[in-house]
């Protein structure tokens, strides 16, 4: 008796992904360097002065980085309880935190005790910024207030407190040292501007606010919260431009690259997208381990670092010339690749003995119930699998005559999760004339229980939009090419055929 061979699945050519600039651009860094730090990573800054190193901010103490090292050249521990929204001055000299005690404290980069404590909120401090003249710091806090300091006097300069909930994030401008804005978790945002008693404009993003994000000309305001990134502008009073909605939980962070062309958004999701600015698309996507809290963007985009929740910072550097020349060179195989071809090319020398070792068949599911002719079961079976799987299955049993079979006998749900399938796979060019087939006897078993079930009669419905859409899009091909044809044939130069004598003298001799 033969033995029972398994069902071939056929194997389609896959449809590569679209290879963009941008692709190529996103994809040329390194494997990502990972660092543990103490807690989970709330922020992280850069440094806008050579050698560019950066700051994480992560429980009690902030780690400051240089650019490709992986132990950190200075670190601030002076805090007593969790630090927050650790931000370079824009000389590089200073460096301000907020605390959960409420305190922010100011250092000089090449010290370790704070120049200066400022106090004055209730609650811990989750934002600070620089003013762009170098002299003042902005904060936010859980108090519900946002505050001006005067550095070297290390007083408060004006306190305003027009939002009803904490206040998470908040960005000053570099063009005016008097304007900042605010997001809070009243899911609005605020422009206040240092000369007047109140705030100027306010927006309402609809969500709890996390992020803000400047364009660097300042028209353009960027705001983060709940599921959707947010593009406002300034220069019309806060009018909305656009509301983005491509993760699937809350957005953390905003960054933009260093041409303002490319905009970065992080999420609890454990994704990063990155958008075209001229129209919002997202065009490249990061995959992380875990929830992301905190983004950055060297200058030149030459690493990114991004901090997540599980304390992780992982940083990946962009690759030099040469180490793109060598990858795309080289061929990519596995350390273990030889492991696995180790003895197949062996042939047994004229006096060896061969023990031939009987393989097992490992059958797949829907090959055991084809064995045992239970048509239905494996149909049943490999429609929850590849479309691949389950089209190679139908036209096994196509081939066997026991299609009707399998597809007889069935009730109002297997019925329409036959049909789903169908309406999801039938014009894909590489099953079409396969589920035709299928399609044809379905309608052939089932005409006499139309009208029955008002599931089914839906989907038989769509089922036949979808045939006479794909029909109609044939026909529209057709014409196109048979228009191309006519182009091609007239672009063509005519070639001079060649005329025949005007005498032909046949000799029938």
């Amino acid at each position: 008796m033969a033995s029972f061979k398994p069902t071939k699945i056929q194997v389609y050519p896959k449809l590569g992904e679209k290879v963009t600039q941008d692709t190529l651009y996103w994809k040329n860094y390194k494997a990502p360097v990972q660092i543990k730090e103490f807690g989970a990573i709330t922020n992280i800054d850069f440094s806008p002065v050579a050698p560019h190193n950066f700051a994480v901010t992560a429980f009690t103490r902030v780690h400051i980085y240089g650019p490709f090292s992986q132990e950190p050249v200075k670190t601030f521990t002076r805090f007593k309880d969790t630090a927050y929204s650790g931000r370079f001055r824009s000389d590089g000299q200073l460096f301000v935190a907020g605390c959960e005690d409420s305190v922010v404290r100011l250092f000089d980069v090449s010290g370790k005790v704070a120049l200066r404590m400022f106090k004055g909120h209730t609650k811990a401090v989750h934002v600070t910024d620089f003013t762009s003249d170098r002299y003042q710091i902005l904060t936010g806090s859980d108090d519900y207030t946002c505050r001006l300091w005067d550095i070297p006097n290390a007083t408060e300069l004006t306190t305003y407190q027009e939002h009803t909930d904490y206040i998470r994030c908040g960005v000053t401008s570099k063009l005016n040292r008097d304007l900042f804005i605010t997001g809070s978790y009243d899911h609005t945002l605020k422009v206040f501007d240092a000369r007047a008693d109140k705030s100027v404009m306010t927006m309402d993003h609809g969500q709890p606010v996390e992020s803000l994000l400047l364009y660097p000309s300042e028209g353009l305001l960027i705001s983060a919260g709940g599921r959707y990134v947010k593009v406002w502008d300034l220069l019309k009073g806060g009018q909305p431009l656009v509301s983005l909605k491509n993760h699937h939980k809350t957005v953390t962070c905003l960054c933009l690259s260093s041409n303002g062309q490319r905009l970065l958004s992080a999420s609890l999701d454990r994704h990063v997208k990155v958008y075209n600015t001229t129209n919002y698309k997202v065009v490249h996507n990061f995959d992380y381990a875990a929830s992301i809290l905190s983004l950055a963007l060297a200058p030149d985009d030459e690493s990114i670092v991004v901090g997540m929740t599980n304390g992780i910072l992982s940083i990946k550097h962009r690759k030099s010339l040469e180490e793109s020349k060598e990858i795309s060179g080289q061929q990519k195989r596995r350390p273990s690749y030889r492991v696995f071809v180790k003895g197949k090319n062996y042939v047994p020398k004229q006096d060896d003995y061969l023990v031939s070792k009987p393989v097992k068949q490992h059958l797949a599911k829907y090959d055991k119930q084809l064995k045992k002719f239970n048509v239905s079961k494996a149909l049943d079976t490999a429609l929850e699998r590849k479309p691949e799987i389950t089209v190679a299955v139908i036209k096994e049993l196509d081939r066997r005559g026991t299609l009707k079979n399998a597809l007889a006998g069935r009730d109002e749900q297997g019925l329409s999760h036959l049909l789903n399938f169908l309406i999801g796979n039938m014009v894909d060019p590489r099953f079409a004339p396969v589920l035709v087939t299928a399609a044809d006897m379905i309608l052939d078993i089932y005409q006499s229980v139309i009208g029955q079930s008002p599931v089914v009669d839906r989907q038989l419905l769509r089922l036949q939009e979808l045939l006479e859409r794909e029909i109609d899009y044939q026909q529209d091909l057709v014409e196109v090419l048979g228009m191309l044809d006519t182009m091609f044939a007239s672009s063509l130069p005519r070639k001079e055929v060649p005329s025949l004598p005007q005498t032909v003298e046949l000799s029938l001799s």
